[in-house]
């Protein structure tokens, strides 16, 4: 059995992790962290894994020590020591904050107002979209998961930017996400009275996604991409929605654009393209590591659009990190992650 670790185990995000690798066959969770909950085991925190787990949050040193593999699920700043210390001594470190996401330091600074701590294991992070860079990941050290937001627009996209058969300029991504993207901390806005009922945008025209969504779909095109990214908070629990405005280079035929998403995700596990005619929804997603892609035209046939589901806190984050890892040590990499969505 492999030995993993949680460091920051008692985030929405951590918890979801926990709950997966105890049902992944072939690890064993050896460490959890949290700095806020020391002491406490995890089911006193979240009531779901009593008789599941006795783990109880231990140091980060702890979890280093007794893990070969090491996740992280920390807010932006705080990974890259942990990371280091990984590397030095020869474990595998998956990152779900945002430390790693970006390659140059000039954009981390500018969106998240921080330098790069450790700028040398940057050039050793792989960004971890598998169905982008699954053969890096087979030989990472480092993986840096992606974000919630960009993973849902960056599947939804890459077959037609990885074809060349729509303008890099110009794309508009218009997302929804349940209000655990928002974290366990608590803010105004994700207060039951603020959320319930309501439906707003926020950050307009500067969420710190945006530069990564860019970066990502430029490797894809090997072309700049720029995008008007625009997310909303949804008064749901989990789920992304993503809805992407293209403009086609040429004229379209929807039947052989959607062939072509077919044959590009034919091999991969979690990427289902739906018949023409149906649209991607959150519920048909929830709880699953699977992203649900529908294609459409608008009335002209002069713009594609591509709506794209997932769960945030699945695909978007825990699943995908255990996907990471699987496809790392070279295991089935559905392994641990094969949920159905409930169908109510």
């Amino acid at each position: 059995m492999i030995k993993v670790g949680i460091i920051g185990a008692t985030g929405y995000v951590g918890a979801e992790l926990l709950r997966i690798l105890l049902n992944h066959k072939d690890v064993t969770v050896s460490a959890i962290s949290s700095v806020s909950f020391e002491g406490e085991e995890i089911s006193s925190i979240y009531k779901t894994f009593i008789d599941k787990t006795n783990l109880k949050c231990e140091t980060i040193e702890d979890v280093l020590e007794k893990s070969e593999i090491i996740f992280t699920a920390l807010p932006h700043g705080l990974s890259e020591d942990i990371a280091s210390k990984c590397i030095d001594h020869g474990k595998i470190c998956i990152d779900m904050g945002a430390d790693f996401r970006l390659s140059k330091e000039e954009n981390y600074k500018l969106w998240y107002e921080k330098d790069f701590s450790h700028p040398a294991i940057h050039k050793e992070s792989v960004y971890g979209l598998p169905e982008f860079n699954r053969t890096k990941i087979k030989k990472a050290k480092l993986i840096a998961n992606p974000g919630c937001y960009p993973t849902s627009i960056e599947l939804g996209l890459m077959p037609l930017l990885k074809n060349s058969l729509i303008e890099t300029k110009g794309i508009i991504c218009d997302s929804k996400s349940g209000a655990t993207g928002a974290g366990r901390g608590l803010t105004l806005s994700s207060h039951f009275a603020e959320l319930n009922e309501n439906f707003a945008p926020y950050k307009v025209g500067g969420h710190r996604h945006t530069p990564e969504i860019e970066e990502t779909l430029g490797f894809m095109a090997s072309d700049n991409v720029t995008v008007t990214f625009t997310p909303h908070l949804l008064p749901i629990s989990r789920g992304i929605i993503s809805t992407i405005y293209c403009t086609p280079k040429n004229q379209v035929d929807l039947e052989k654009i959607h062939d072509l998403y077919i044959e590009a995700y034919r091999d991969e596990p979690f990427v289902s393209v739906l018949p023409l005619g149906e649209v991607a929804c959150t519920k048909n997603v929830r709880y699953s590591n699977y992203c649900h892609i529908s294609l459409h035209l608008n009335h002209r046939k002069d713009q594609i659009i591509v709506v794209s589901a997932i769960d945030n806190m699945v695909k978007g984050a825990a699943g995908q990190a255990v996907q990471n890892m699987n496809i790392l040590l070279g295991l089935d990499e559905k392994e641990g992650l094969n949920f159905i969505s409930p169908s109510f």
